[in-house]
């Protein structure tokens, strides 16, 4: 069929690489690259220009990809509207989220929506909030679930789904861990573990910084939260987290929580959307379990 041959095209494209998308779609790279022939003979045309590391396409082949995902999403609602009429919902769904929803959250929110909606292909990516709003607007993602502020006119920004507090902590062993409140002015001089720039973490930190008018001493930057969380444990520093990363570290007694006067530490998690998968039924699903998902 060749809304399969599309779907090969279409990956090649989106991971520029022969063996990557062969180990994606399940197949042979030898059967991928030729699916990539038989369209290039059909279209008479190059449709790609291979090196051994890099697929690059040409004028034609970014004709073809646009096309095809508009095709490919064509067939998909054709899809799911004939299976609506034995009232399944069925297609694809591609998820991204940032690392906080990503790690903590949206396991187990796939392990109740696959168990409600068995027919739905799901994918998910794990990224920072920047990736993850870029994947949208590329239209590699149909939905992205992320923290802090996005700020991009051609995706839709839902209202926020949920609140996440957010904590100062520090090791147990640091001179701040034994007081239970302090001012501000404390935080001067002080060394922090940092998210990556394109975090919704390093975003939530950098502002409370600026706000404070704080002076770092020294940072350390890490593109996880386990490596943060890892970081302040064995004393680096201290850092703002999410309460869903550190609350066995809190339980412990391995990390400890600091309150600041007159601070509130909380943000919102979002729903980024692609303008044209959103009206699918499988994402109308995902959302709807979204918002009433409880943990």
């Amino acid at each position: 069929m060749i809304v399969e041959i599309l779907k090969v095209y279409v990956t090649v494209v989106e991971q520029s690489n022969f063996s990557r998308a062969a180990e994606l779609l399940n197949l042979s790279q030898p059967s991928v690259s030729q699916h990539i022939r038989n369209l290039e003979n059909e279209f008479g045309v190059k449709l790609m220009h291979r090196s051994p590391h890099h697929v690059k396409t040409t004028e034609a082949g970014d004709i073809l990809y646009k096309r095809a995902k508009q095709i490919l999403s064509t067939y998909e609602a054709a899809k799911e509207e004939i299976h609506l009429l034995r009232d399944e919902v069925t297609g694809s769904l591609k998820i991204g989220a940032s690392f906080t929803i990503g790690e903590y959250i949206l396991p187990h929110l796939l392990a109740e929506f696959v168990l409600q909606y068995p027919h739905v292909d799901i994918q998910a990516k794990i990224a920072n909030t920047d990736e993850i709003a870029q994947a949208v607007r590329a239209n590699e993602l149909g939905i992205g679930l992320v923290e802090g502020n996005v700020e991009y006119r051609d995706i839709l920004i839902t209202p926020p789904f949920m609140e996440d507090e957010m904590v100062l902590v520090a090791p147990r062993n640091h001179p701040l861990s034994l007081q239970k409140m302090i001012e501000p002015g404390v935080l001067q001089d002080q060394v922090w573990v940092f998210r990556e720039n394109g975090s919704g973490t390093r975003a939530f930190s950098d502002q409370f910084i600026g706000e404070l008018g704080l002076c770092i001493k020294r940072s350390f930057i890490f593109n996880s939260n386990q490596g943060v969380k890892e970081a302040v444990v064995a004393g680096l520093g201290l850092a703002l987290l999410s309460r869903w990363v550190i609350r066995t570290e809190l339980e412990s007694g391995e990390l400890c929580s600091i309150s600041v006067k007159g601070q509130r530490f909380a943000r919102y998690f979002s729903i980024l959307l692609d303008p044209k998968s959103s009206d699918t039924m499988a994402v109308k699903m995902f959302i709807q379990k979204l918002r009433q998902f409880k943990m």
